[in-house]
């Protein structure tokens, strides 16, 4: 049955009660490929929620790079793990704010009517590590939207209970749907891995991307110094506006960036435009850092262990231009340097950093918010490296700006990226 995406905000039930079927964005395993054609709109049955669950009424979901990689069905197939199995499809979709609309047995905290933003964090009640180390090192552990099949881009998602934070009364609906994933994955790194202190020295690569723009805010509420790595003055300058003290723009270093077939030659070239790049580091932040802010992966990882100070730390969640690296690596054993991995974040961290959203301390950073419509465009556009920032999907909001209940200074609105 066609789907009418001119009627995806209106619903004819009240909370408490669900429709037998919704619209939704949802990839099937025999259209994997470019996401233009992977993301096709169904009409697929509600689900129901189980004990501790939530069925949430989107009203807006944030788009993420994990679902160009769902699309494409590489590295490996979200079909083959997860619940993806007992369904059969993906529905995308790891940011979203919305309002409960039903909840399952033995959930007390929330109440159909209350207005949420949702992390992305599941893990089984069951698992030993949730109860007392960490869910993060639950064997149950899942990102929602990703390895789950409930996912923003529908009219209703599935969540369990433990993933609802407060909805910021400050922010409109798109606004509050644009951070969650990145922001609190920037969180968990520097303010729980790095423990970062007042006065510390913090490199942050990609500072003006999804990422950078909340290390570098968090850098300035911790009262650490940062300096951002961007490709362009433009970018340099929302990084110093986010409360870096300086940036640089990693044009300026042509040849610093590692491939990962130099031959000894080159590598020896590169070397040494990443001891200018460190000189340049020193300048403006008056050492070497003491935290250098990961997520590059190949091309930038050599220089950050070799400019991290002595028992410095190099915290990485991600590796977007290459998971293999290769390093020097005396550099880390003779100066006794850490490196760190981290994963998202916790329910606890979630809602630490969450107040600082409330309270105005931290602000999401938005380029562009799309209608329902917009799914498989938001997602070509990642894919396509078209994008100039995070975007922003309307679902149950039927236009930007709604979902405000107090005054506040709301997301800066930015063209951003590496």
């Amino acid at each position: 049955m066609a789907v009418d995406v001119t009627k995806v905000s209106e619903l004819g039930v009240e909370p408490g009660t669900l429709p037998d079927t919704m619209a939704a964005w949802v990839i099937r395993e025999e259209r994997f490929g470019e996401p233009r054609d992977a993301f096709q709109l169904e009409e697929i049955e509600v689900p129901e929620p189980g004990a501790y669950e939530v069925i949430v009424r989107v009203m807006a979901a944030g788009v993420n790079y994990n679902n160009v990689w769902a699309a494409l069905g590489e590295p490996v197939s979200v079909m083959r793990y997860g619940d993806h199995p007992e369904w059969g499809h993906h529905i995308g979709g790891s940011d979203a704010s919305g309002i409960v609309w039903k909840v399952g047995a033995g959930v007390t905290r929330w109440k159909p009517g209350d207005e949420v933003v949702i992390h992305c964090n599941m893990a089984s009640y069951e698992d030993k590590e949730v109860h007392g180390l960490d869910p993060l090192a639950a064997p149950s552990q899942m990102i929602w939207g990703y390895e789950t099949t409930w996912g923003s881009f529908a009219q209703f998602t599935k969540v369990q209970a433990q993933q609802l934070l407060p909805k910021p009364r400050s922010l409109a609906w798109d606004e509050a749907a644009s951070y969650g994933l990145v922001y609190f994955t920037a969180f968990r790194m520097l303010m729980t891995q790095c423990k970062l202190q007042p006065g510390q020295r913090v490199l942050v690569w990609g500072a003006a991307g999804g990422l950078g723009v909340f290390a570098t805010q968090l850098c300035k509420v911790a009262g650490a110094h940062a300096v951002g790595v961007v490709s362009s003055p433009e970018k340099g300058e929302l990084v110093e506006r986010l409360g870096a003290v300086g940036y640089i723009d990693r044009t300026e270093f042509p040849g610093m960036m590692r491939a990962g077939d130099e031959t000894p030659e080159e590598e020896r070239a590169r070397f040494k435009v990443a001891r200018e790049f460190s000189k340049r580091v020193k300048e403006i932040l008056g050492d070497s850092p003491d935290v250098v802010f990961e997520h590059v992966g190949r091309a930038t990882f050599p220089t950050s262990v070799f400019i991290v100070k002595p028992f410095g730390k190099v915290v990485i969640c991600a590796g977007t231009t290459g998971y293999n690296l290769d390093f020097d690596v005396r550099y880390l054993w003779m100066r006794q340097k850490q490196i760190i991995g981290s994963h998202f974040a916790n329910a606890y961290e979630c809602h630490k950093a969450n107040e600082l959203i409330e309270s105005g301390q931290i602000r999401p950073v938005l380029w562009k918010t799309l209608g329902f419509d917009g799914v498989p465009e938001a997602h070509q556009l990642m894919r396509d490296n078209r994008h100039l920032g995070k975007i922003a999907i309307l679902v149950g909001a039927d236009e930007e700006g709604q979902g405000r209940t107090e005054d506040g200074p709301g997301a800066i609105h930015a063209e951003v990226g590496a």
